[in-house]
């Protein structure tokens, strides 16, 4: 099937849905008592949020990741309750949930991407090189930098950065880790850093955001470099925002509402979790400006 016969597909099968489930008079007094917003929604009064249910930083059901607590953030603006429609972000995770119209809204999706219509963006970050402090690599902000050379790296196969160690020409003594894995059972990411901290390699690289979590939670702590000079290779720096259905402008534009007015309290959870945040001049907002949005 091609993507516009499946794009099509889903889209007569999800008003298929929505004529089923809710039937006319249901859908009549939705609107009547909230608007046109409320049609939209599988439920106007919960905020209901597709997930993973084992995928720190960003969720899991104990409701630990920053994105459980950006839900708990909105939720509370929207004076609605929250609650959680949980399936491992894999194949078919889209499909499943918001598609299936089991939730309404994915916390974290990057912008470009159009298997969902994307929010505007709540922060912006890059994939990171993490390493032990006072090794030598610290001070390394690119992966062109000679000190790289012969040392034992660890990259996610599959991932964009990975393209970069090969035009550098670190491939030979790279450590590859899987990008597609159980997360009831596995994390490339914990494996990783686990790697680096026992001294099997000497350096990763991961998505900036699970390189500054699981970089703060080590023992001793590791240093973190959002690799955003790179000058070959394909782009490193991505903005993050919120994913909903194609047809879901108005709720769209309530989100959009939600993450300007609240962007001071949106980069404090994120910086509180470690995620190395940028501005659109790949500088670093930190506490100290963190009023500042992507």
């Amino acid at each position: 099937m091609t993507c516009a016969r499946q794009k099509r597909w889903l889209a007569i099968s999800t008003l298929v849905m929505l004529a089923a489930f809710f039937g006319r008079d249901v859908a009549r007094a939705q609107i009547k008592e909230g608007g046109d917003l409320s049609i939209e929604l599988v439920d106007p009064k919960v905020l209901r949020v597709c997930a993973d249910p084992h995928n720190l930083p960003f969720s899991n059901d104990k409701g630990e990741g920053f994105e459980n607590k950006l839900a708990e953030l909105f939720a509370e603006k929207l004076h609605k309750k929250l609650d959680y429609m949980y399936f491992p972000q894999a194949t078919g995770f889209v499909r499943m949930t918001l598609g299936a119209h089991r939730c309404d809204v994915i916390m974290g999706f990057p912008q470009g991407d159009d298997v969902v219509q994307g929010t505007n963006p709540y922060y912006r970050t890059a994939y990171a090189l993490v390493v032990k402090k006072g090794s030598g690599l610290d001070e390394v902000t690119t992966l062109e930098d000679e000190r790289l050379k012969g040392k034992h790296i660890g990259i996610v196969a599959g991932t964009p950065p990975a393209t970069n160690m090969a035009v550098n020409g670190l491939m030979a003594n790279a450590k590859p880790y899987q990008l597609m894995v159980d997360t009831r059972l596995d994390s490339s990411a914990e494996a990783m850093i686990a790697d680096l901290t026992s001294g099997k390699i000497d350096a990763g690289i991961l998505w900036g955001p699970m390189a500054g979590y699981y970089a703060k939670k080590a023992d001793p702590p590791l240093h973190v470099t959002p690799l955003v000079k790179e000058k070959s290779g394909p782009r490193l720096a991505y903005r993050i925002g919120m994913g909903v259905r194609a047809a879901d402008q108005n709720w769209k534009r309530q989100l959009n509402g939600l993450i300007q007015e609240n962007q001071p309290a949106v980069n404090k959870i994120l910086l509180d979790f470690g995620v190395p945040l940028l501005d659109e001049n790949d500088r670093p907002i930190g506490a100290g400006t963190a009023t500042k949005a992507p």
